[in-house]
Parts: C-alpha cells; sequence; structure tokens
C-alpha cells in the first residue's frame, strides 16, 4: 500500500526531507504532497482529526505559531484549530503521514518500525 507524506518541502523542512530519506532507504513506497503548493482539502484535514485529534497536528512550538495573534492562540478547540490550520498550513506538525485511514503525525523512526512491520 502506498501511503502519502504531507508536508512542505524537503528544501525547506529537514524533518519532511529525513522521512523521505528513511522511507525511500527502507523501499516503502510514497506520494508527497506539498500543502504549500496546494492547498489540503478539508476533509483530509478533517480525517487526520478524527485519526489522531487536533492537538497531535497542531504545532504549538512553530515560528508560524509563535507569530500568531495572542486571541488566535487562547481558547483553542477543535474547530478553531481546525480553521487555523486549513488557513496557516505551517501550522500543522510535519511531516503527516497517512496510510489508508492510519495517520501519524512528527517523524519517530521507532514508530515508523513498528507502524510499517519492519
Amino acid at each position: 500500500m502506498t501511503s502519502t507524506l504531507y508536508g512542505i518541502s524537503p528544501k525547506v523542512c529537514d524533518t519532511v526531507k529525513k522521512t523521505l530519506q528513511w522511507l525511500e532507504a527502507n523501499h516503502l513506497p510514497v506520494s508527497f504532497f506539498d500543502y504549500r503548493e496546494q492547498p489540503l482539502p478539508p476533509a483530509t484535514l478533517d480525517s487526520w482529526i478524527d485519526a489522531i485529534g487536533w492537538e497531535a497536528l497542531l504545532n504549538k512550538r512553530s515560528t508560524s505559531f509563535r507569530t500568531l495573534a495572542d486571541e488566535d492562540k487562547q481558547q483553542l478547540d477543535t474547530e478553531k484549530a481546525r480553521q487555523l490550520m486549513l488557513a496557516n498550513p505551517t501550522l500543522i506538525k510535519r511531516p503527516v503521514l497517512q496510510r489508508g485511514t492510519q495517520v501519524m503525525a512528527g517523524f519517530n523512526e521507532t514508530a515508523y518500525r513498528e507502524w510499517f512491520g519492519l
């Protein structure tokens, strides 16, 4: 089964680059979706929120989050976080790996090995 890796260009994001290299080194087929180049479909984000929750997806340590207005950072809930991530995809933790209905945010080699049965 081919997985889809979501993020921004590996030329810009070292974590995306490292993840793509790891997948390639382990001969795991993957397609790449750059959500800076094309809009992330709201239904895709919704499926991720359903699978792992908005808290796992919203990168509060990112520069993008730190530059938000204070009012945008306060009283976060599912809908507010969803709207922020759709408007500013760089708020999404990178990368997001999707395989069927399974979703994982961030790169963790141990978790990836277990997920792929390696």
